[in-house]
C-alpha cells in the first residue's frame, strides 16, 4: 500500500520549521509528491524552502501555497510562522504538476493533453491566486477542458506575497497537480453558513448590484430577511451577513456564498462580490458557529459511512480563512472534529480566500478530500 507522512512545526525562522516537519517525517521512503503548505511569515522565504525541501528529500514534484493560517491532523497555526508537508507515494505516471494557467489554456494542452486523456484524469488539487479576476472562469474551463474533471483547493491567502508551487514558485493564475483515475479519492463540503428567510428572484439587476428582489426594492426584502434589530443599524451586517446563491440543479440544496460589498440606502439598492443576472435566485445567510458545527459534523458522518471503516490514507483540507479559529474559536476545533471522527491519518491544508470544490469557487466553507486505497 503506498504511503503518505506527514509533518508540521512552527518556529521563527524556516530552517527550523522545515527541519522539524521533515524530523517528523523520518525515511521518505518512495514518495513522489509533495505538499507544502507555509504562513505568510514565510511568503518571501517560499523559494529557498522549496530547494531546501528539494535537496534534503530527492522529491523533484512539489505542489502548495503560502496562506494566513495552515493546518495539519489535528491542529491549526494562525498567526505565527508555520510549515506542514506531506509526503505521498503514488503510482508511477498517475500524476501531473502543472504550471500556471493566467487565462490562455493553449500552454496547458500542449504540455498535458495526451496524459490527461489517455490517463482519464478526473481529479485534481488546484491552487489558485485571487488577484486574478479571472479565476472563477479558469476553473470551469479546467473542470471542462479535463472532460467534468472534479477540481479541489483553495485560493491564496496572504498579507505579503502570493505565491503558490508547482514544481518551483509561481503565481498569477491556477497551478496544481493533476491525478489518474487510479488514484480513489472522496471528498466532501461543509457549509459555514447558515440562510435565512425565503428565495427570491432578481428581477432586476446590473453586474453586482442587485436593484430589485420579487419586483421590490432590494434593501427592502433584505431588511425584512434580517429582521427589525439588524435592519436598524446596516453597520452591523458587515461579516455576518452575506448573500447566498443557490446552485441550479443542486440535490443537496448547496448555494455559494458572496460577501455584502454596498448597501445604498438612499437607492434601496445591495452589491454583492459576484456578478448576476435577472432571473437567478438568491437568498441570504448568516454566519453561524453552531450551524457551521453542526453541518462540519454531519459531513463528516457521511464521509465515514462512505469510508465503511477504512482509515484513510491520507488527505488535504481547505477551509476558509473565516473559518478555524475565527468561527469555532480557539484550540483546532476545526481540525480536532475531522480527527475525531475520521481517525488519526496524515492531512495538511491551508485557510484559504476561497474554496474550490468541483467547478465552483466557494466562500465561508471547508473542503476535504481524502486518499483511499
Amino acid at each position: 500500500m503506498s504511503q503518505f507522512k506527514m509533518g508540521h512545526a512552527s518556529a521563527d525562522n524556516w530552517q527550523v520549521a522545515a527541519y522539524q516537519c521533515l524530523q517528523q517525517i523520518g525515511s521518505v521512503g518512495q514518495a513522489n509528491l509533495g505538499f507544502i503548505y507555509a504562513t505568510d511569515q514565510f511568503a518571501g522565504e517560499m523559494g529557498e524552502i522549496l530547494v531546501y525541501l528539494k535537496q534534503e528529500t530527492g522529491l523533484q514534484h512539489w505542489v502548495g501555497s503560502v496562506a494566513m493560517g495552515v493546518c495539519a491532523t489535528g491542529i491549526e497555526y494562525f498567526d505565527k510562522p508555520a510549515i506542514v508537508i506531506l509526503l505521498a507515494e503514488f503510482p508511477e505516471d498517475s500524476f501531473q504538476v502543472f504550471s500556471t494557467i493566467t487565462d490562455d489554456f493553449s500552454g496547458f494542452i500542449n504540455k498535458h493533453q495526451a496524459w490527461y486523456q489517455s490517463r482519464q484524469a478526473l481529479f485534481a488539487i488546484v491552487h489558485g491566486d485571487p488577484n486574478n479576476r479571472h479565476l472563477p472562469k479558469l476553473i470551469v474551463q479546467l473542470s471542462e477542458q479535463i472532460g467534468d474533471a472534479f477540481l479541489v483547493g483553495g485560493l491564496t491567502s496572504s498579507r505579503n506575497y502570493y505565491v503558490q508551487v508547482a514544481n518551483e514558485l509561481v503565481g498569477g493564475g491556477l497551478s496544481g497537480v493533476l491525478f489518474s483515475n487510479e488514484i480513489a479519492v472522496a471528498t466532501r463540503l461543509t457549509q459555514g453558513c447558515s440562510t435565512i428567510g425565503t428565495r427570491h428572484e432578481i428581477t432586476e439587476s446590473d453586474q453586482n448590484i442587485i436593484i430589485k428582489l420579487d419586483h421590490r426594492p432590494a434593501l427592502d426584502v433584505f431588511k425584512e430577511d434580517i429582521g427589525d434589530i439588524l435592519a436598524r443599524d446596516l453597520n452591523r451586517v458587515a461579516g455576518y451577513i452575506f448573500a447566498a446563491l443557490p446552485i441550479q440543479g443542486s440535490d443537496t440544496g448547496d448555494y455559494l456564498v458572496r460577501n455584502l460589498v454596498g448597501i445604498d440606502t438612499e437607492n434601496k439598492l445591495l452589491a454583492i462580490g459576484d456578478y448576476v443576472e435577472p432571473g437567478m435566485s438568491m437568498m441570504f445567510a448568516r454566519r453561524d458557529a453552531q450551524t457551521a458545527r453542526e453541518d462540519l459534523e454531519k459531513m463528516l458522518r457521511h464521509l465515514k459511512a462512505q469510508l465503511n471503516g477504512r482509515i484513510p490514507r491520507g488527505g488535504v483540507y481547505y477551509s476558509c480563512l473565516g473559518r478555524g479559529e475565527n468561527l469555532f474559536g480557539k484550540d483546532s476545533v476545526e481540525l480536532r472534529l475531522i480527527q475525531q471522527q475520521l481517525g488519526h491519518f496524515p492531512l495538511v491544508g491551508f485557510f484559504a480566500n476561497g474554496e474550490i470544490s468541483h467547478h465552483r469557487l466557494y466562500g465561508y466553507t471547508g473542503v476535504l478530500t481524502v486518499f483511499l486505497s
